[in-house]
């Protein structure tokens, strides 16, 4: 499932005509819309036929009836990374975590480590940094986490050359 992106999980069938529950894992529930198209992983292709916001209800081209959506329950939505760039507008200091995964993290021109993944909290996302070998030789941690909290540690966010400026991060290692 390289390039996929987790985005919900199928519920129960609901009423006669192939309705679904729908069990949101994303930020960016606009991408629900009609003709949008979606991977489960079991491999089957899905294309909305309509979603229903407000019951949480949505219902798939050539899945018509309760029989046919019922084979569906349980199943994990995947959208590629395309389609999530093309149907979820972001916000200023908002970005995709598959493209900051990966990214080095940098302060005051020293490379700390590369962030593994995202955490998430309930007052912050924390990024999981693995720390550069040079500084795990010199007795550090071998993994850390940052906050991502704009201004207090990240200074710049740079998704093209995938490098973070942070600051205060290094101190956060050692105390690590």
């Amino acid at each position: 499932m390289n390039n996929k992106i987790y985005v919900a999980k199928l519920g129960k069938a609901v009423g006669l005509k192939g309705h679904l529950r729908l069990i949101i894992d994303s930020d960016f529930p606009s991408q629900f819309k009609k003709d949008a198209v979606f991977v489960t992983n079991k491999k089957i292709e899905l294309k909305v036929q309509e979603y229903n916001t407000s019951r949480e209800l949505i219902k798939f081209e050539n899945y018509d009836d309760v029989d046919t959506a019922k084979k569906l329950t349980n199943q994990e939505l995947y959208a590629s990374e395309e389609e999530t760039k093309k149907n979820c507008q972001l916000e200023e200091d908002q970005y995709f975590w598959f493209d900051i995964i990966g990214c080095e993290i940098k302060e005051d021109g020293n490379l700390l480590g590369k962030i593994k993944e995202v955490h998430r909290y309930p007052l912050d996302d924390y990024f999981e940094i693995e720390t550069n070998e040079n500084l795990i030789k010199e007795g550090l941690a071998k993994v850390f986490l940052i906050p991502y909290v704009v201004e207090t540690y990240i200074i710049n966010v740079d998704i093209d050359n995938k490098v973070i400026e942070t600051k205060d991060c290094f101190a956060i290692l050692e105390n690590s």
